[in-house]
Protein backbone atom coordinates (compact mmCIF):
# COMPACT_ATOMS: atom_id res chain seq x y z
CA UNK A 1 0.00 0.00 0.00
CA UNK A 2 2.92 2.36 1.27
CA UNK A 3 4.74 1.73 -2.33
CA UNK A 4 1.25 2.22 -4.26
CA UNK A 5 0.83 5.53 -2.49
CA UNK A 6 4.64 6.50 -3.00
CA UNK A 7 4.10 6.09 -6.77
CA UNK A 8 0.79 7.66 -6.98
CA UNK A 9 2.42 10.99 -5.33
CA UNK A 10 5.39 10.75 -7.82
CA UNK A 11 3.43 10.46 -10.73
CA UNK A 12 1.04 13.69 -9.65
CA UNK A 13 4.19 15.67 -8.72
CA UNK A 14 5.98 14.54 -12.14
CA UNK A 15 2.78 15.03 -14.17
CA UNK A 16 2.05 18.46 -12.60
CA UNK A 17 5.78 19.64 -13.16
CA UNK A 18 5.84 18.50 -16.63
CA UNK A 19 2.35 20.63 -17.22
CA UNK A 20 3.72 23.87 -15.55
CA UNK A 21 6.37 23.28 -17.91
CA UNK A 22 4.55 23.01 -20.77
CA UNK A 23 2.15 26.21 -19.80
CA UNK A 24 5.88 27.90 -19.57
CA UNK A 25 7.05 27.61 -22.97
CA UNK A 26 3.93 27.51 -24.54
CA UNK A 27 3.43 31.10 -22.58
CA UNK A 28 6.95 32.32 -24.34
CA UNK A 29 6.04 30.60 -27.69
CA UNK A 30 2.66 33.05 -27.37
CA UNK A 31 4.87 36.45 -26.30
CA UNK A 32 5.72 38.93 -28.50
CA UNK A 33 8.97 39.54 -29.06
CA UNK A 34 10.77 42.79 -29.17
CA UNK A 35 14.83 44.12 -29.76
CA UNK A 36 15.97 47.05 -28.21
CA UNK A 37 18.14 49.46 -29.92
CA UNK A 38 20.71 52.00 -27.57
CA UNK A 39 23.71 54.11 -27.88
CA UNK A 40 24.32 55.42 -24.25
CA UNK A 41 23.95 54.54 -20.69
CA UNK A 42 20.38 52.63 -21.32
CA UNK A 43 18.91 53.77 -18.21
CA UNK A 44 15.73 53.49 -20.82
CA UNK A 45 16.25 49.90 -21.95
CA UNK A 46 16.77 49.27 -18.43
CA UNK A 47 13.14 50.45 -17.33
CA UNK A 48 11.82 48.27 -20.73
CA UNK A 49 13.17 45.53 -19.38
CA UNK A 50 12.16 45.36 -15.77
CA UNK A 51 8.64 46.37 -16.66
CA UNK A 52 7.84 43.95 -19.51
CA UNK A 53 10.40 41.67 -19.46
CA UNK A 54 8.88 37.99 -19.42
CA UNK A 55 5.58 39.74 -18.00
CA UNK A 56 4.26 41.41 -21.09
CA UNK A 57 6.75 40.73 -23.84
CA UNK A 58 9.98 38.89 -24.44
CA UNK A 59 13.18 41.34 -24.92
CA UNK A 60 15.14 39.22 -27.54
CA UNK A 61 18.32 41.23 -27.32
CA UNK A 62 19.70 44.79 -26.39
CA UNK A 63 21.83 46.19 -29.63
CA UNK A 64 24.20 49.06 -28.84
CA UNK A 65 26.26 50.93 -31.71
CA UNK A 66 29.23 51.47 -29.10
CA UNK A 67 30.62 48.73 -27.15
CA UNK A 68 31.06 51.81 -24.77
CA UNK A 69 27.89 51.83 -24.07
CA UNK A 70 26.71 51.28 -20.26
CA UNK A 71 23.42 49.89 -21.02
CA UNK A 72 25.25 46.82 -21.92
CA UNK A 73 25.79 46.05 -18.80
CA UNK A 74 22.34 47.08 -17.19
CA UNK A 75 20.89 44.60 -19.40
CA UNK A 76 23.33 41.68 -19.13
CA UNK A 77 22.70 41.87 -15.32
CA UNK A 78 18.91 41.51 -15.82
CA UNK A 79 19.47 38.57 -17.88
CA UNK A 80 19.14 40.15 -21.75
CA UNK A 81 21.51 38.95 -24.62
CA UNK A 82 23.02 41.74 -25.87
CA UNK A 83 25.38 42.51 -28.92
CA UNK A 84 27.41 45.63 -30.56
CA UNK A 85 27.32 46.81 -34.22
CA UNK A 86 29.74 49.89 -33.84
CA UNK A 87 29.14 51.94 -36.61
CA UNK A 88 32.71 53.39 -36.90
CA UNK A 89 33.75 50.10 -38.54
CA UNK A 90 31.41 50.99 -41.39
CA UNK A 91 32.24 53.35 -44.19
CA UNK A 92 28.73 54.99 -44.74
CA UNK A 93 25.37 54.71 -43.15
CA UNK A 94 23.85 52.50 -45.68
CA UNK A 95 26.42 49.96 -45.13
CA UNK A 96 25.93 50.30 -41.60
CA UNK A 97 22.68 49.99 -41.86
CA UNK A 98 22.24 46.85 -44.49
CA UNK A 99 24.30 45.01 -41.70
CA UNK A 100 22.18 46.28 -38.76
CA UNK A 101 19.01 45.36 -40.10
CA UNK A 102 20.81 41.56 -40.83
CA UNK A 103 21.41 41.66 -37.51
CA UNK A 104 18.39 42.42 -36.44
CA UNK A 105 16.32 40.07 -38.55
CA UNK A 106 18.29 37.23 -37.31
CA UNK A 107 16.50 37.43 -34.00
CA UNK A 108 13.18 37.83 -35.43
CA UNK A 109 11.63 40.59 -32.95
CA UNK A 110 7.37 41.68 -33.77
CA UNK A 111 8.88 45.04 -32.82
CA UNK A 112 12.42 46.91 -32.56
CA UNK A 113 12.36 49.95 -29.88
CA UNK A 114 14.59 52.80 -30.29
CA UNK A 115 15.48 54.16 -26.71
CA UNK A 116 18.37 56.25 -26.95
CA UNK A 117 19.77 55.42 -30.38
CA UNK A 118 21.87 57.73 -31.43
CA UNK A 119 21.96 57.40 -35.13
CA UNK A 120 19.87 58.71 -38.11
CA UNK A 121 18.97 55.81 -39.64
CA UNK A 122 18.84 55.90 -43.73
CA UNK A 123 16.12 54.41 -45.80
CA UNK A 124 17.98 50.75 -45.91
CA UNK A 125 16.31 49.96 -41.84
CA UNK A 126 13.36 52.04 -42.35
CA UNK A 127 11.77 50.60 -45.56
CA UNK A 128 13.04 46.75 -43.98
CA UNK A 129 12.43 46.94 -39.89
CA UNK A 130 9.30 47.87 -38.47
CA UNK A 131 10.24 50.09 -35.31
CA UNK A 132 9.26 52.76 -32.93
CA UNK A 133 11.53 55.85 -31.24
CA UNK A 134 11.12 57.65 -28.08
CA UNK A 135 11.86 61.13 -28.54
CA UNK A 136 11.83 63.91 -25.72
CA UNK A 137 9.92 66.65 -26.81
CA UNK A 138 6.10 67.28 -28.41
CA UNK A 139 6.87 66.29 -31.86
CA UNK A 140 6.55 68.10 -34.46
CA UNK A 141 8.34 70.44 -32.43
CA UNK A 142 11.96 69.88 -31.97
CA UNK A 143 13.01 67.30 -34.08
CA UNK A 144 16.35 65.62 -33.93
CA UNK A 145 19.27 66.37 -31.41
CA UNK A 146 19.17 68.63 -28.38
CA UNK A 147 15.44 68.12 -28.04
CA UNK A 148 15.20 68.86 -24.38
CA UNK A 149 17.75 72.01 -24.73
CA UNK A 150 15.42 73.44 -27.23
CA UNK A 151 12.36 72.80 -25.67
CA UNK A 152 13.56 74.20 -22.53
CA UNK A 153 14.95 77.35 -24.41
CA UNK A 154 11.63 78.34 -25.79
CA UNK A 155 8.80 80.26 -25.09
CA UNK A 156 6.62 76.87 -25.15
CA UNK A 157 3.82 77.08 -22.34
CA UNK A 158 3.87 72.83 -22.65
CA UNK A 159 6.58 70.07 -22.76
CA UNK A 160 6.76 66.62 -23.07
CA UNK A 161 7.67 63.56 -24.90
CA UNK A 162 6.67 61.74 -28.11
CA UNK A 163 6.80 57.79 -29.50
CA UNK A 164 6.30 57.71 -32.90
CA UNK A 165 6.49 55.25 -35.62
CA UNK A 166 10.07 55.35 -37.70
CA UNK A 167 10.02 56.01 -41.03
CA UNK A 168 12.18 57.25 -43.76
CA UNK A 169 12.16 61.30 -42.07
CA UNK A 170 13.94 61.82 -38.82
CA UNK A 171 11.42 62.23 -35.53
CA UNK A 172 8.40 62.27 -38.65
CA UNK A 173 6.38 58.91 -38.25
CA UNK A 174 2.78 58.73 -36.87
CA UNK A 175 2.43 59.37 -33.30
CA UNK A 176 1.59 56.91 -31.09
CA UNK A 177 1.15 58.23 -27.63
CA UNK A 178 2.50 61.89 -26.45
CA UNK A 179 2.79 62.70 -22.74
CA UNK A 180 3.35 66.28 -21.31
CA UNK A 181 3.43 68.89 -18.25
CA UNK A 182 3.41 72.63 -17.97
CA UNK A 183 6.68 74.20 -18.08
CA UNK A 184 7.47 75.98 -14.70
CA UNK A 185 8.89 80.06 -14.36
CA UNK A 186 12.33 80.06 -13.52
CA UNK A 187 13.28 76.34 -13.83
CA UNK A 188 16.06 75.17 -14.36
CA UNK A 189 17.36 72.58 -17.01
CA UNK A 190 18.00 69.81 -14.43
CA UNK A 191 14.24 69.70 -13.02
CA UNK A 192 13.41 70.13 -16.08
CA UNK A 193 14.85 67.26 -17.84
CA UNK A 194 14.20 64.77 -14.54
CA UNK A 195 10.34 65.90 -15.52
CA UNK A 196 11.40 64.54 -19.04
CA UNK A 197 13.08 61.31 -17.74
CA UNK A 198 10.27 60.50 -15.50
CA UNK A 199 7.68 60.52 -18.58
CA UNK A 200 10.06 58.64 -20.67
CA UNK A 201 10.05 55.77 -18.16
CA UNK A 202 5.99 56.16 -18.17
CA UNK A 203 5.42 56.37 -21.66
CA UNK A 204 7.82 53.97 -23.40
CA UNK A 205 6.41 50.95 -22.17
CA UNK A 206 2.83 51.88 -22.56
CA UNK A 207 3.27 52.71 -25.92
CA UNK A 208 5.28 49.19 -26.38
CA UNK A 209 2.09 47.52 -25.18
CA UNK A 210 -0.33 49.68 -27.71
CA UNK A 211 1.73 48.64 -30.87
CA UNK A 212 2.56 44.76 -29.78
CA UNK A 213 -1.55 44.77 -29.13
CA UNK A 214 -2.40 45.48 -32.50
CA UNK A 215 -0.02 43.12 -34.17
Amino acid sequence: MFVYLKFLVQFLYNSSRDYIIFIFIRYNMLMKKILILFSGDGFNAQNIVKKLHNKECFVVCGIANKKEAKGLQKLQKLGIKTDVLEHTDFSSREEFDKELVKLVKSYKPDLVVLSGFMRILSEVFTSNIFAINLHPSLLPKYKGTKAIERSYESDDIDAGVSVHFVSGELDAGEIILQSSFQKEKDESLESFSKKIKKIEYEIMPEAILKVLRSL
